[in-house]
Order: structure tokens, then C-alpha cells, then sequence
């Protein structure tokens, strides 16, 4: 029942990973937006808050043990999570509804001016 992991703990703690990856990009997408339209510290504590388990779980499991890192078949697989998990599903669209709040709200103060 544990997807073949020694305990039900490491599967509890995988299963928002199974949620992230569809859902987390437009979650990100809608806290980049608010930080966009609100500034202050709560869209921004709660933009890298909501990511940090579902994100950092699966990092720290591929990167654990640290003596590891030098075998490259590790290293690899760190990146390939990195690169997907952590600037695919958490960066990337959080920069997008950031970028594209602010330069629709800087064209329509232009447009306004005008």
C-alpha cells in the first residue's frame, strides 16, 4: 500500500507531491499574481510557504546521502527533480503571474495617461 517505500510515513509525505505536480502550477500562478497586485509579506511568506513540503520532500530524498552527490546517475536525478519540481511547477508560473500582472498593470497605467 506504500508504493514500495519502507513505511506509511514517507507515503503520507509523498502523497502532495501527487498533488503539486498537476495543481501547484496554478497555484503558483495565483500567489505570483497576488504578490503582483498586493505588496507586503504575506504573499510573499505564503508564495514560498505552500510549496515547501510538497517541493522540498522529494529534493531532500533525492539528495540524501550527501556523499552521493559525486555518483552521476544522483546527480541526475537531483537535477531532473530541480529542474521539474522547483523551477517547472514552483518558479516558473510564479514568475509568469507575477511578470504578466505587472506589465498589464504598467500598460493600462500608460494607456491611462495618455
Amino acid at each position: 500500500m506504500t508504493g514500495g517505500f519502507s513505511d506509511g510515513w514517507t507515503a503520507l509525505l509523498l502523497f502532495p507531491v501527487l498533488l503539486w505536480v498537476p495543481f501547484g502550477p496554478f497555484i503558483m500562478g495565483a500567489l505570483g499574481v497576488w504578490c503582483a497586485r498586493r505588496p507586503g509579506s504575506r504573499p510573499r511568506l505564503w508564495s514560498v510557504l505552500a510549496p515547501l513540503e510538497p517541493v522540498g520532500f522529494p529534493v531532500t530524498q533525492t539528495m540524501l546521502p550527501l556523499d552521493d552527490l559525486d555518483d552521476p546517475v544522483q546527480r541526475d536525478d537531483f537535477l531532473g527533480v530541480f529542474y521539474v519540481l522547483v523551477l517547472g511547477t514552483t518558479v516558473l508560473p510564479w514568475l509568469l503571474g507575477y511578470g504578466i500582472t505587472r506589465v498589464r498593470r504598467t500598460l493600462r497605467a500608460r494607456r491611462g495617461r495618455v
